[in-house]
């Protein structure tokens, strides 16, 4: 077992209390269109490519913007810097446990499931003219069987990473992308999921147990796969999200994840 301790929210002291809960009072829809996809997340959000001058409901978090050895970066999730503030939890069915730790002499998140779904968004616009490259890193210490992906009884991950573009209140609109570290579907291959359709294509970022218990980092160019997978080209996203599930397996699942960033290049 992986040596760790847990870490404190950011400004909060240290003297063993749990960290709050991130998980929001409201769950998210569970219809079969929205089940597992987090389609309706910004469901009081108007989505727009232009800014308006009247204030909306819920606004988008403005991005900041970091430049790194001439590479433009935008910070998503900063687990490294005890950051978990700016993600929302969302319950679908049974809950995920996510806390900030020290793993190999670093802040990362964990996730453990037992039998649930429930995941961590963050509602942010990111512009991929300017970003289109997602980086994160990722670990796992199990898969979850011989389970059919593609099906709604196999639609289990032990680690997902979504980046979501929101339909607003035209949630069927919604579409989103799902890099996932899949336990028997080949590395490589793209699905449509098993409950939202061709609103959210699923990719096989990792497959099996090659790497597990291992760091794993990972590059996406998002503006091409929206272009590839969804024959859109896409701008913005509106959202990030993660997941650990095993709700439908009735699993046990162990992940971690690392920092999670846009990119220039």
């Amino acid at each position: 077992m992986p040596c760790m301790r847990v870490l404190p929210a950011q400004g909060r002291c240290d003297r063993g209390e749990p960290m709050p809960s991130p998980f929001s009072a409201v769950a998210i829809s569970t219809t079969p269109a929205c089940w597992k996809s987090f389609c309706n997340l910004l469901d009081s959000v108007e989505i727009m490519n232009e800014p308006k001058p009247h204030k909306l409901a819920l606004p988008l978090i403005a991005a900041s913007v970091a430049l790194v050895a001439g590479t433009v970066t935008v910070p998503v999730g900063e687990f490294s810097q005890r950051k978990l503030e700016e993600w929302e939890g969302k319950e679908f069915k049974g809950r995920t446990n996510y806390a900030l730790v020290v793993l190999d002499d670093r802040g990362v998140l964990r996730a453990e499931s037992h039998a649930g779904a429930s995941g961590l968004v963050r509602k942010i616009r990111i512009d991929l003219e300017k970003t289109p490259y997602l980086n994160w890193s990722w670990r796992i210490e199990n898969i979850l069987g011989q389970l059919k992906e593609q099906t709604k009884a196999g639609d289990d991950y032990p680690a997902r990473i979504y980046v979501v573009v929101s339909g607003g209140l035209a949630f069927w609109r919604t579409r989103s992308l799902n890099y996932v570290w899949a336990s028997t579907t080949p590395q490589g291959k793209s699905w449509p999921n098993a409950y939202a359709g061709n609103n959210v294509i699923m990719l096989a970022q990792r497959s099996g147990e090659a790497g597990l218990g291992e760091w794993r980092g990972e590059k996406r160019d998002v503006r091409a796969d929206f272009k590839a997978y969804f024959g859109e080209s896409i701008r913005y996203i509106d959202a990030v999200a993660l997941m650990t599930d095993t709700d439908d397996s009735k699993a046990h699942a162990v992940a971690y994840y690392g920092d999670i960033y846009f990119s220039s290049e």
